[in-house]
């Protein structure tokens, strides 16, 4: 073996050595299906149906299919409102409670194909897909389980129709990102003209586990919501509000849809073994359908942005509810509130003071994860310290006095959730003052506190599962205090 042989075998030895390896994944992790879900961020919900012309929240199931008849239903105007007001996708009720569909459903006659619009050859969805698609927004269903029409409801036979319908939507209507399902399970309804109360177990009825695996076959790249998964569960409450200590784990074994679970959801699991993170889903009216009188509760942009820091500020999706009314439009009111909502975000986080800053760390595991990492601008690299060191400090040189009310922390949960205690700080006239501390980071979480002015801010993990993987660190000057 010659010089020059042996020269590059040594060098190609030396870099192997060199090498520092990546931390391994700890505990449950996300799918591709969940991360694409954790990007997407904010959503609109869309309630319509009969119950947008009757002016009720639930429909009773013997609705007369004449009854829906938007007189300018304009599915542009949704998707370009949702997109103008920075959302990246809607989910619509394609049927809700009552049992009428949007769609014109073969496996029934309560459907927009028995209605006055369009002389019965209107498709809502086909309409909503389409303008999606224009605008660029991702597309999803909810299915309602209960049916307050169908005469089949509590019967076996009410699954093969379900599922039915649910092939329809999962196979006319190209990709979609969502499929949810609700916990409305069963009560009093017209059924096919019964009028009667019906109930039904909930833990076994459904056999959810087989409707799943139709989602999983014809669009496995949907994620299922519900109140306990599989993929993504519900936060606890319709006001909101988002969990301070939030795990995107969850113990799901035993959990159903309409279960008793609402105190646990919030919080999630610190050891639970399966990922399933928390959607916030709340209205922008006080009701989830369109109602006159409910025109002058419209959430107005403040409350919004509190909404915001409660949902995607805690770790969660923002999944917005706004009715169209009955012309099948977005109502005016509503619409300002979310393009003025999506002035003040932007106003918020206008300019983030810590890019392109100078960051140290007290250590970390080698070449490759730097402090560095955490302001690059790169989702894909992170702050990691070795495997034996479950706490660190993250040091932020601002280069000058600046002041700072506002940050955000955002983990590499590719590798899973790991932190479990933080706080941050600043250094002010010569000592390090607290600003804030906080248990669980995710996904994301965007945290307030009162404007200081420092030179330095520091985050410090001091508790974690296993060694921190820190991905991104933004701080921000937003307005007022």
């Amino acid at each position: 073996m010659n010089r020059i042989s042996c020269l590059l075998i040594s060098i190609i030895l030396l870099s192997a050595c060199s090498q520092v390896k990546p931390p391994e994944p700890f505990g449950p992790v996300p799918s591709e299906r969940q991360l694409a879900w954790h990007e997407m961020e904010y959503y609109m919900f869309v309630h319509f149906t009969v119950n947008t012309f009757t002016d009720k929240e639930w429909g009773y199931g013997d609705e007369k299919e004449s009854v829906f008849n938007p007189s300018e239903l304009d599915c542009r105007q949704w998707a370009k409102a949702a997109k103008d007001a920075g959302m990246k996708g809607i989910i619509i009720t394609a049927k809700h409670h009552d049992g009428f569909c949007l769609w014109p459903s073969k496996f029934t006659e309560h459907s927009v194909k028995n209605s006055i619009w369009k002389d019965g050859k209107g498709d809502v969805l086909r309409e909503l897909k389409n303008a999606c698609e224009e605008f660029g927004l991702k597309f999803g269903v909810y299915l309602s389980p209960w049916d307050r029409n169908s005469s089949a409801y509590s019967t076996p036979l009410y699954l093969a129709y379900y599922r039915n319908q649910l092939r329809e939507l999962l196979t006319n209507y190209g990709d979609i990102f969502e499929v949810w399902f609700d916990g409305a399970n069963g009560g009093d309804g017209f059924y096919g003209g019964a009028k009667e109360t019906r109930k039904i177990d909930n833990k076994t009825y459904y056999d959810w586990p087989n409707t799943h695996s139709i989602v999983r076959e014809l669009q496995p790249h949907a994620v299922m919501f519900s109140d306990a998964g599989p993929d993504i569960r519900w936060v606890g409450n319709e006001s909101g509000m988002g969990s301070l200590t939030n795990w995107c784990l969850l113990k799901k074994d035993g959990m159903y849809p309409g279960g008793d679970f609402a105190k646990i959801l919030g919080e999630g699991h610190e050891d639970g073994n399966y990922w399933v993170p928390a959607e916030v889903d709340v209205s922008i009216r006080p009701g989830w359908f369109y109602h006159t009188s409910q025109d002058s509760l419209v959430r107005t942009p403040e409350n919004l942005m509190d909404l915001y820091y409660s949902s995607v500020g805690r770790n969660s999706n923002l999944l917005l509810n706004v009715p169209p009314d009955r012309r099948g439009k977005l109502f005016e009111k509503d619409v300002n509130s979310l393009l003025a909502f999506r002035d003040l975000l932007k106003k918020e986080f206008e300019t983030n003071l810590a890019k392109g800053k100078k960051v140290n760390a007290s250590s970390y595991r080698g070449k490759g994860y730097e402090a560095s990492n955490v302001n690059d601008g790169n989702p894909e690299t992170y702050w990691a310290t070795k495997d034996e060191e479950t706490a660190g400090d993250i040091i932020i040189d601002l280069g000058a006095d600046t002041e700072v009310n506002r940050i955000i922390l955002q983990e590499y949960i590719k590798l899973g959730q790991r932190v479990q205690a933080f706080k941050v700080s600043a250094f002010i006239l010569g000592e390090w003052k607290p600003l804030i501390d906080g248990t669980t980071i995710g996904h994301k979480i965007i945290r307030k506190f009162p404007v200081v002015k420092t030179t330095t801010i520091k985050v410090t993990i001091y508790k974690s599962k296993a060694c921190p993987v820190i991905s991104n660190i933004e701080l921000y000057r937003a307005p007022g205090n």
